[in-house]
């Protein structure tokens, strides 16, 4: 990749302390509520999907601490979590076009687990100075789309008020952000910044150039023509 991201991955890291200091304030003031701990990982069963800037962020780390035999043990595992998504994914779309109430398989899709290829063995994350921030803020309460979440493991009660960070609008500084980044560059697919793409497919896709939409795709070379056995 010819392009320099720093000046964006640097907005994305502002982004992240934020939310660093949005939970430690309701973790202050909750404590008892508050049960994230060394070794919990409900958080890393979840199912959810990145924006591009924390996609090229995630990816750009990963090159950087991993390589040789621990790189490929965690693209396999990667590859892995990524069929399994896909297929999660592939029957969702098939019943949703069935006809199936998309609240009520959006709820389902909730409750599906699939492993993160970053959780260790030892129940740690083998990239956790750079997790993404649905990690960051997963033990506090959230909402989307006006439907609040909190972990199940979490001392938060149902019915009761608490500061509450809206995923709504951090998901609209993330998109911001990968929008600039497109601009800038002079892409020629802005739509990228729509996109939403799975933590296990950011640590292995080839974010180049070309994806990108700042360079053209390489032209297929000709295949060589088979030579014509002659007749004797």
């Amino acid at each position: 990749m010819s392009i320099d991201l720093t000046p964006y991955f640097e907005k994305y890291e502002a982004l992240v302390e934020k939310s660093e200091e949005a939970f430690n304030r309701v973790k202050a003031a909750y404590a008892e509520c508050v049960k994230c701990e060394e070794k919990c990982s409900d958080c890393c069963f979840a199912l959810f999907d990145l924006t591009l800037i924390e996609a090229l962020y995630l990816h750009q780390k990963f090159k950087e601490k991993y390589k040789g035999a621990a790189k490929v043990e965690l693209v396999e595992k990667a590859n892995r979590a990524d069929r399994r998504i896909y297929k999660i994914k592939r029957k969702a779309f098939k019943e949703l076009q069935s006809g199936r109430d998309e609240g009520e398989l959006l709820a389902a899709m909730a409750l599906e687990r699939v492993r993160c290829p970053l959780l260790n063995e030892k129940d740690l994350c083998d990239l956790y100075d750079y997790r993404p921030l649905t990690c960051r803020f997963y033990g506090i309460p959230t909402a989307i789309g006006g439907a609040g979440h909190t972990c199940g493991k979490s001392g938060f009660k149902q019915g009761e008020q608490y500061p509450t960070v809206n995923l709504g609008a951090v998901h609209s500084q993330l998109q911001q952000i990968s929008t600039e980044l497109l601009r800038d560059i002079k892409s020629r697919n802005i739509k990228l910044a729509d996109l939403l793409i799975p933590l296990s497919s950011a640590m292995v896709m080839d974010f180049d150039d070309v994806f990108l939409g700042v360079a053209e795709e390489p032209p297929e070379e000709p295949r060589p023509k088979r030579r014509s056995r002659k007749k004797k």
